[in-house]
């Protein structure tokens, strides 16, 4: 019990990021729900951050911020749920260094000439999952 509490704490600076896109998205139509200890959330101000602000054609689909999971739409919750976990993870062990090491391991892989999204070690491990 200690060890999940520690995780969620040790993960809660980007979660409280997450909740605070949660807040904005509810207010703005979209929805949540809170699956195994994890707040879905979709639609409305999620949908525009992920299509707006995420650096790949298109957007994204769902992204991993901390205990929260923000997504298009409640589908795709459902479509990304076992990778986005591997996230939540991911940012337990991390915790608040997991966005510079994402970042840095981007950076790494486009000085190589290679993807920074599909050769990221940890988008690596999200979708060996």
């Amino acid at each position: 019990m200690l060890l999940r509490v520690g995780a969620y704490l040790w993960a809660s600076p980007t979660t409280a990021l997450g909740l605070g896109v949660t807040a904005i998205t509810l207010v703005t139509g979209g929805g949540c729900s809170i699956v195994s200890g994890v707040v879905e959330t979709h639609g409305g101000f999620a949908r525009f951050v992920l299509r707006t602000f995420v650096p790949l054609p298109g957007g994204a689909t769902a992204m991993t911020l901390g205990h929260v999971v923000i997504a298009v739409d409640a589908q795709a919750h459902e479509l990304t749920r076992t990778h986005e976990r591997v996230h939540v993870r991911q940012y337990e062990r991390w915790g608040p260094l997991f966005v510079p090491a994402y970042l840095g391991a981007s950076l790494w892989q486009l000085a190589r000439g290679r993807d920074a999204y599909r050769d990221n070690p940890f988008e690596r491990e999200a979708y060996a999952s």
